[in-house]
């Protein structure tokens, strides 16, 4: 592929991506920002945590987007006596064959919603860890790979809320990005209240494009460049992140591989051929968040505080 018929193609991707985030606002009113993190974490290969408040759209917006990209969906409900295998699946004795079949659970799907994550005990919030971090599982033995694309979308009510099960470091690693929907502005809130039922819109809506299309759009961030001035300035976040004595720890190289991935795939949603400082700076809030915690915590908005205090004290090069 020469490089105008790769440019070409960029630009027909976009388009689509910009179809898709249209298509998913019609549902999800006054959330673009949130929405267009959601994208971009399906984009990078990575796997989205949406932590809030009962009532606001989480389960709405992973429906939402399974729909419009095409992708087969299957949800979960955690509770506290869910078993891993209820995730996962079981073996079944086959007495006509003597042998154990195999009954796949949820997990063997493109989009797996599992909500509130936080009310199952540790012990089953640990049946995901092999599927998000190797895309595959393995039971009774045997390993078998996951459909592609693979994306998990875990809901979580705030931690002060009873009957949570805090997610250990091991866990939130694994997500990508952790967003925070929030309440509808004024505008957005008299539309819901006016407007058809969420679950009526749902059932119409139609895809914008499939699994199949999404993979290569996936396959296209090995095309967004990162100036070596990008990553000189990722390197400096990572470094004051370790250094300056105001997080308990540092980010992870993990980490900085997230931020850099998020920020590409940011980058192709708003048609950058290569990442930008303010890709950067628009993606950190949430890969971020969840990984960083201050020595003496801030408030509830730790994530966002904690992102522009690295902002704030790190020059662009």
């Amino acid at each position: 592929m020469n490089m105008n018929e790769d440019i070409n193609s960029s630009s027909a991707n976009t388009a689509k991506l910009d179809d898709v985030i249209d298509a998913i606002g019609e549902i999800i009113l006054g959330k673009n920002t949130a929405i267009k993190l959601a994208l971009a974490c399906l984009i990078a290969r990575g796997h989205l945590l949406i932590e809030d408040t009962p009532g606001v759209g989480k389960t709405t917006l992973a429906h939402t987007l399974a729909k419009v990209l095409g992708l087969n969906y299957q949800r979960i409900q955690f509770t506290s006596d869910l078993l891993p295998a209820d995730i996962l699946g079981v073996s079944v004795y086959n007495r006509d064959t003597s042998k154990f079949d195999f009954h796949p659970g949820p997990v063997f799907s493109n989009v797996l919603l599992a909500d509130e994550i936080n009310r199952a005990t540790p012990r089953t919030q640990s049946a995901l860890l092999e599927a998000m971090a190797e895309y595959q599982v393995t039971i009774d033995n045997d390993t078998r790979s996951l459909p592609e694309p693979f994306f998990v979308i875990a809901t979580q009510n705030p931690q002060n809320q009873v009957g949570t099960y805090p997610l250990p470091e091991s866990q939130l690693d694994r997500f990508l990005m952790r967003i925070e929907l929030g309440y509808p502005d004024n505008a957005a809130e008299r539309e819901l209240l006016n407007g058809k039922d969420r679950k009526e819109l749902l059932e119409n809506i139609q895809p914008i494009i499939s699994g199949d299309e999404l993979i290569p759009i996936q396959k296209q961030l090995e095309h967004i460049h990162a100036a070596d001035a990008i990553l000189d300035y990722l390197q400096d976040l990572l470094e004051f992140s370790r250094n300056s004595g105001n997080y308990l720890h540092g980010l992870s190289p993990r980490a900085g591989i997230a931020v850099l991935s998020a920020a590409k795939a940011w980058a192709l949603i708003h048609s950058h051929q290569h990442v930008l400082p303010e890709d950067i700076q628009a993606v950190l809030p949430s890969v971020i968040g969840h990984r960083l915690q201050f020595v003496h915590e801030v408030s509830d908005k730790q994530a966002i505080q904690a992102a522009e205090h690295l902002i704030q004290n790190v020059p662009i090069p």
